[in-house]
């Protein structure tokens, strides 16, 4: 698909959206949002960009190994604050009861652990569906080459 128009306003609000993907991510503990909605924006604003300018171009701003460590990396964040939690002596993902501090309402950083693990699963969403993306589109052209 070679259009002007589409490339243009994609260049254009992409930061916007991305930008956007990321307040989602990282205020999903003081308001509605947090790691799958804003790692949904951020992997849709990559598949817009892949889409728009081509898959090439796209593969190689986020390439499919690093896109591999991303999404292995989002679920160890998210794994490795449950085991500190555990390791502090409370349940999996555990917040006040494992002795991290709360802070204060409306401060961005200080919900103990709740920001850290809202990071993680919005890094392993956005990469999963870039990681899903690139799958479907390369399996549906391997499928044209053998007809």
């Amino acid at each position: 698909m070679e259009d002007v128009i589409v490339r243009y306003v994609s260049r254009f609000i992409l930061p916007f959206v991305q930008l956007y993907g990321l307040y989602v991510v990282l205020h999903g503990h003081l308001s509605p949002g947090g790691g799958f909605s804003g790692g949904a924006v951020i992997g849709a604003s990559m598949i817009l960009y892949a889409l728009s300018f081509n898959l090439a171009a796209g593969s190689k701003k986020l390439s499919h190994d690093v896109s591999s460590i991303l999404e292995s990396s989002g679920a160890l964040i998210f794994a490795g604050m449950g085991l500190i939690s555990i390791l502090l002596g409370a349940n999996f993902l555990a917040n006040r009861a494992a002795g991290f501090p709360l802070g204060t309402p409306g401060n961005l950083f200080s919900s103990g652990s709740i920001a850290i693990i809202t990071f993680g699963v919005g890094i392993k969403v956005a990469s999963t569906m870039i990681t899903l993306f690139y799958s479907l589109i390369e399996e549906e052209d391997h499928s044209h080459d053998h007809h």
